[in-house]
């Protein structure tokens, strides 16, 4: 039965090795790190337009973009709601540079790959985001590198992952 329940002649049955670790698939999430479940990050460059910004949206079917500028250092992040604000009902504002829409620094929420998985949990529920870069500092010059990104499909694979045992 799974070393949920063990059995001994004469004495009947009792918890088994398994019943005893009820929290192992917890303590499995507590111990990744997110650099275990890091995503490809989607990168554009600051000059590029709003329009640009927006098919590539759709052609990487993703919630949001993080912005670098020409030496690759995140500048900012844009969401879908970002590109929507802007371009409802305003059809010349396609034309814009996406550095005109998007989040700037320092009011982006970033991980470290180091992170641990729950810290990066907690950080999108508590700042109400759908995805968050993965940084690093860049030897020798100031601004942070992206390295990947971690989103609530990434969060939601994981549970499904540890809740089937995979």
């Amino acid at each position: 039965m799974l070393s949920h329940i063990d059995a001994k002649p004469k004495v009947g049955y009792f918890l088994g090795t398994a019943a005893h670790d009820v929290h192992a698939p917890s303590k499995l999430i507590e111990s990744m790190k997110v650099k275990d479940v890091m995503g490809i990050p989607f990168l554009l460059r600051e000059t590029v337009t709003v329009s640009d910004a927006v098919v590539a949206l759709f052609l990487e079917n993703v919630g949001s973009l993080m912005i670098v500028n020409q030496e690759g250092v995140l500048a900012g992040v844009v969401s879908r709601k970002d590109l929507l604000k802007v371009t409802l009902g305003h059809a010349t504002a396609t034309a814009m540079p996406v550095s005109l829409v998007m989040t700037r620094q320092p009011n982006i929420i970033t991980v470290k790959p180091e992170d641990s998985v729950l810290e990066a949990a907690r950080k999108m529920i508590h700042h109400e985001v759908d995805s968050l870069p993965v940084v690093k500092a860049i030897e020798g010059r100031e601004g942070l590198e992206v390295v990947g990104r971690i989103t609530k499909t990434t969060m939601t694979k994981l549970l499904l992952d540890v809740a089937l045992g995979k």
